[in-house]
This record gives structure tokens, C-alpha cells and sequence, in this order.
């Protein structure tokens, strides 16, 4: 791996000062929250300025999670993209859609101000890039129907990217306006001091043993202690399957491994340009994402995907993985013969078959779900915050109208491997052909 380091969890995190503590004995709430990343600490602080007393049991520390070692891209994508959100929900829901998304991203940079976060954000907007001829179309059709519809996209033809002095391997491109790149360590923990300033008990290192839903008050049991109340919200997104037992036929976990490189010079960042600092992630089917950083760096990640039998945690340290990105990030960035990647990490994204989160309530409404993000989980579970607040209130929410939908199960193991195995293989097919012609210095 020429030196670089396997972070276990991130570069972004590391264990608070104030480590709150296990929970012990019996204590009571009005609603239990599972999971103490972005859902659960944006649920726990909306239900608290509303005078409802909400805990929150975390298996390890907030953060832990994909919110400690995620991208760090706050975008509005939602679907796998727009062209075929369209054509499986239609033009009128595939806006409403889009709506959503754009809201989810104002609400969650309102979040940060209202909080009083510095995460290092920057509202540059984000980037779908194309590298080769075979991502153009694709791009331009979708930018241009996004674009009539009024979505805030629009397309950046050679010229344009030129203008904006991108990095080399852009050739074309798609801007997304809303939104842009922060520190998610700094934001989650952001929120996790909010939360710890307004009361709210937090428990960590507190890993769910049981839930008893089946009866009113819900117990939430861990080894040492029982949370009593009349609701209970799962926010454990990507681990709800392996960790509770539940979702399996919802939700899945991929892997995604990601890094960051040395400190980059004045003069290094003057040869690749990318003055607007603008998040970037490619059209590729398995996408790469890039992003400057504050102190300099460039992080990047995504594209070498892993799937864990029975819907596992798939394990992270996969030196082979490590070595393309290698190699890829060479590709990529020619300009930088000598920047190299200093670490890597990785975690676990939430997928949902249909490419949507889930927000929704049992039928007695006393359990509520916010997860399957789908790798877009900065802006989306911030803003799932208000919406369980609002199911968990009875206040009408039309976002929550409109994520409730039929879905197909997922089937059960081996066919969910296989499924999933022959979905991804197809993915990489198509992506490997583009990377190979790229390669050979065909754009």
C-alpha cells in the first residue's frame, strides 16, 4: 500500500472527552431512539424543542457509524438518478422527489446555523462528472429534463469545465447548485453537543440486546440496562440488519472504502486547478467521489463496493481495494505524480432496492424507521429528524406522504447474494470497459 494506513473507523473521528455513559438500570422516556448518528441525534433534538423527552441508546459512540466516515458530500441527489427516477415513479413524483432532496439540503445547512456548527462547510454545490464519451448523453438528457422540470442542475459542456479550471479528468459535467461539501465528523458531533447541551440523555457503548415492541411501554434492553416508552425509533440505518435483526427484506449493507492524501502545496493545487473547490462524484454506474478539504487534502472514495453474506457488515481492510485506488487515484489525478494517499477507511451505505430512504411507522405507530439513504445520507437523515418527529407527533408531513410507497422484498439468502453479486459484476462490466478505453488514453 506504499505506507499509507487502515483507519478503523475514520480520520474524521475520535473518542469524545465527555464519553457519556452505558446505560444501567431501568429508566423511562417518552421515546427511545436506537442508533446516535445523524437520524437519531436530528430526531432527538427536534422531538426535544418540542418538549418531548427522547433518549438515545448508541452501541459504540455517535458517530461511529457512517455518519463519522462518510464523503462529506451534502447533495440533493435522490434515485439512482433522475432519468430513472422518472421513468419509475413518473415526471410529476420525480420532481416531488427532487423537491424533497433540495429541501433536505436547505434544511440540514439551517440545521447547522441554527446550531451554531462549524463543520467546515462550503456551499460550492457538487459535480457528476464525465470522463468519457459514453457518459455524455447520459448527463446532458438528464440535465436537460431535471433542468425544464425545475430542478436546480444544469449541464457544463468542455468549455464551461474549462472556465472552471477542473481537475483533468473532467471532460463534462453536471452542477448540482444545491448543496456542498463539510467535515462529517465535525457535523455529527456538532449535533451530538447540541444534544448533550439541551438534556438529552445519550447513552453510549450501550449495544441493543432485545427490543419488546409487541407491547405497550416498548422495552429496549442492552446488558446492563432497559430503556421504558411509549415509542421507539430505529436509526441504525446500514446496520439495522445484522445489529436488530430487522429490515432484512428493506434494507442492505454495502461496503465502500475511502481515503485521503497528504497535505497538497500551493504549487500542487495550482496544477490541477478546481478553483470553486466544488464537490465532485463521476457518472460512472459505481460512482468515485472526490472532494477538497479545509487543510488541503483530497479524500475520495466509493466505486470497489462489498456486499457481507445474510446481510453482514462485510469486513474493511482489503489491502487488494487499496492498491486500485492506488492506482486509480494516479489516473486520475496525472498531475500529482507526487501526492499519495495517506489512509484509508471505509463503512457501511443503507440500500434500498428502489434507490429511495424509507421513513415510515408500524401499523399501531409506535415504531418509526428513518434509514436507507442510499449513500446520500448527510442532508436525507438530518431532515428525517423532522419528519419522525412529525409521525411521532401526528403532524401532517407531506415528505413522509411521499416516501411511503409499495416496495418489493428483497428475497432471502443465497438469492439475495446472488442478486446483489450479478447487479454489482454488471455495474463494474459497464465501468471497466470506460476505465479501460480511459486508460489507453481514449476521451
Amino acid at each position: 500500500m506504499s505506507g499509507a494506513k487502515f483507519i478503523e473507523v475514520s480520520p474524521w473521528i475520535s473518542a469524545p472527552i465527555d464519553l457519556q455513559p452505558p446505560l444501567q438500570g431501568r429508566i423511562s422516556a417518552d421515546v427511545a431512539i436506537v442508533g446516535g448518528g445523524y437520524t437519531g441525534l436530528a430526531t432527538a433534538l427536534e422531538l426535544r424543542a418540542r418538549g418531548v423527552d427522547a433518549v438515545i441508546v448508541e452501541r459504540d459512540t455517535c458517530g461511529h457509524g457512517a455518519s463519522g466516515r462518510n464523503a462529506g458530500h451534502l447533495t440533493p441527489t435522490i434515485g439512482k438518478d433522475f432519468p430513472s427516477l422518472v421513468k419509475a415513479v413518473g415526471r410529476d413524483r420525480a420532481v416531488a422527489f427532487a423537491r424533497f432532496a433540495d429541501k433536505a439540503v436547505r434544511h440540514t445547512e439551517q440545521l447547522m446555523r441554527r446550531l451554531n456548527i462549524d463543520c467546515e462547510y462550503n456551499p460550492t454545490g457538487n459535480i457528476v462528472t464525465g470522463l468519457h464519451p459514453a457518459h455524455r448523453e447520459p448527463l446532458e438528457r438528464g440535465a436537460e429534463l431535471a433542468g425544464s422540470l425545475g430542478v436546480e442542475v444544469s449541464f457544463l459542456d468542455e468549455s464551461a469545465v474549462r472556465d472552471r479550471r477542473l481537475p483533468g479528468h473532467v471532460r463534462f459535467g453536471v452542477l448540482e447548485r444545491c448543496g456542498g461539501h463539510l467535515h462529517p465528523g465535525k457535523y455529527v458531533m456538532g449535533l451530538r453537543a447540541a444534544a448533550l447541551a439541551a438534556g438529552i440523555r445519550i447513552f453510549e457503548n450501550s449495544a441493543v440486546t432485545k427490543i419488546e415492541d409487541s407491547r405497550n411501554p416498548i422495552a429496549v434492553h442492552t446488558a446492563t440496562g432497559t430503556v421504558q416508552a411509549e415509542k421507539l425509533v430505529i436509526a441504525t440505518n446500514a446496520y439495522t440488519p445484522s445489529t436488530l435483526g430487522r429490515l432484512k427484506s428493506k434494507i442492505f449493507p454495502l461496503r465502500v472504502t475511502l481515503f485521503q492524501t497528504g497535505i497538497l502545496t500551493d504549487a500542487q493545487w495550482d496544477r490541477i486547478g478546481w478553483d470553486g473547490r466544488e464537490g465532485l462524484y463521476t457518472a460512472h454506474e459505481a460512482m468515485e467521489n472526490y472532494r477538497p478539504h479545509a487543510d488541503g487534502r483530497i479524500s475520495g472514495g466509493s466505486k470497489f463496493i462489498q456486499y457481507g453474506y445474510g446481510s453482514s457488515l462485510a469486513p474493511g481492510y482489503l489491502p487488494d481495494t487499496f492498491a486500485e485506488w492506488e492506482k486509480l487515484f494516479a489516473l486520475r489525478f496525472p498531475e500529482l505524480p507526487d501526492v499519495r494517499i495517506e489512509s484509508f477507511w471505509g463503512g457501511w451505505i443503507g440500500m434500498t432496492l428502489d434507490f429511495l430512504p424509507i421513513n415510515q411507522a408500524n401499523a399501531r405507530r409506535t415504531v418509526f424507521h428513518g434509514l436507507g439513504y442510499n449513500g446520500h445520507g448527510i442532508a436525507q437523515a438530518s431532515y428525517a429528524g423532522t419528519m419522525l418527529a412529525d409521525q411521532i407527533l401526528g403532524v401532517p408531513n407531506a415528505d413522509v406522504d411521499l416516501l411511503r410507497r409499495r416496495t418489493f422484498p428483497l428475497p432471502p439468502e443465497p438469492l439475495r447474494w446472488l442478486a446483489v453479486k450479478a447487479l454489482t459484476s454488471s455495474l463494474e462490466r459497464v465501468d471497466r470497459k470506460i476505465d479501460a478505453d480511459l486508460a489507453a488514453g481514449h476521451r
